[in-house]
């Protein structure tokens, strides 16, 4: 990350740790490099009893929250860049004054920049991504002329291409990232949300907007989707069900009012299993897939044709699942 444009520009960032690794980290990396940086939480409590808590009621540090990251996201106004990571920092939450991005604004417009601005970088190098993360970084990699690897949830699955330098950039929806050094060397193989939140600072610095500014600019070239991600309830039979979806249901069916063009149950990029059914359409998908430690599914869906289509996803996901869920019942 330049830092030193980030010093030299006067960017204010203010950094809430969340009582978690990073707690001595952020003042030493703000004086070494001449930053204008404030920690404005040094609390370290095991009860985390400081935390908002989340949507269901319970204490968790996920950056990536709105409602966890409300005692955040009220500084918005005191700093041109407020952000946090969770307590192990490998993700991260970054705040403009227009509010808190959702995660995958963040990746896009992460990559989009990385790509504008790190010439060194390999060409023939790739995006990462999960199967179930934005669609925006596929058109992110294309309108630079890049491939997009897709792998099945979990970061680990990019540690050979971001070691090797046959990937650049990888990012997943629930804010974890990784990008390589400004020469196209390896930074690190696991996410990193320290380097993610100092790059706001860079994209700041470096182009006088913030980096929801970039993301609204980028929208208006490729697209702005509408992502959601529901969890719901599921015993270890039905999450059994579930995984063993193909895609002969949804032969010659449509979905939201369009043709199925694509049905996946392993990762283009390494045609690994991706535990669970991918949908896609022409202006969007859903996908759906159990937990892997809990007893819950999760379904994902997007769509680039708004908030209407993107209900008629869901709904017709909602009837995929519902028939396997119920499969072999009296």
């Amino acid at each position: 990350v330049d830092l030193a444009a980030v010093a030299a520009a006067g960017v204010r960032i203010g950094v809430d740790p969340l009582g978690g690794a990073g707690v001595e980290y952020w003042g030493a990396i703000g004086e070494r490099y001449g930053l204008d940086l404030t920690v404005v939480n040094h609390r370290v409590d095991p009860t985390f009893r400081f935390m908002r808590v989340d949507w269901d009621g319970q204490i968790r540090m996920d950056p990536s929250s709105t409602y966890a990251m409300q005692g955040v996201v009220s500084l918005r106004e005191r700093f041109d860049l407020t952000a946090a990571c969770d307590t192990d920092h490998d993700r991260h939450g970054v705040v403009t004054p227009a509010g808190l991005m959702p995660a995958n604004d963040y990746l896009a417009a992460m990559a989009d920049y990385l790509c504008r601005y790190r010439p060194e970088w390999p060409a023939a190098a790739a995006l990462g991504k999960p199967v179930v993360t934005s669609e925006m970084l596929d058109r992110v990699a294309a309108r630079h002329g890049r491939a997009t690897y897709e792998v099945p949830v979990g970061f680990k699955w990019f540690t050979n291409g971001l070691l090797s330098g046959t990937l650049v950039f990888a990012g997943e929806e629930s804010a974890g990232s990784s990008f390589a050094r400004r020469d196209g060397s390896v930074w690190t193989t696991d996410k990193d949300g320290i380097t993610a939140v100092l790059l706001a600072a860079e994209m700041t610095a470096r182009t006088g907007r913030d980096p929801a500014e970039h993301y609204r600019d980028l929208a208006r070239h490729v697209g702005d989707p509408v992502y959601r991600r529901i969890d719901a309830p599921a015993s270890p039979e039905q999450k059994a069900r579930l995984a063993a979806l193909g895609p002969e249901p949804l032969a010659g069916r449509t979905v939201a009012g369009e043709a199925v063009e694509r049905v996946v149950t392993r990762a283009s990029g390494n045609d690994e299993s991706i535990g669970g059914l991918k949908v896609s359409t022409h202006d969007g998908w859903f996908a759906v897939r159990p937990s892997g430690t809990e007893d819950l599914y999760k379904l994902y869906a997007e769509s680039f044709l708004g908030a209407d289509h993107l209900e008629r996803l869901l709904a017709d996901a909602h009837e995929l699942i519902d028939g396997a869920l119920t499969a072999g019942q009296a």
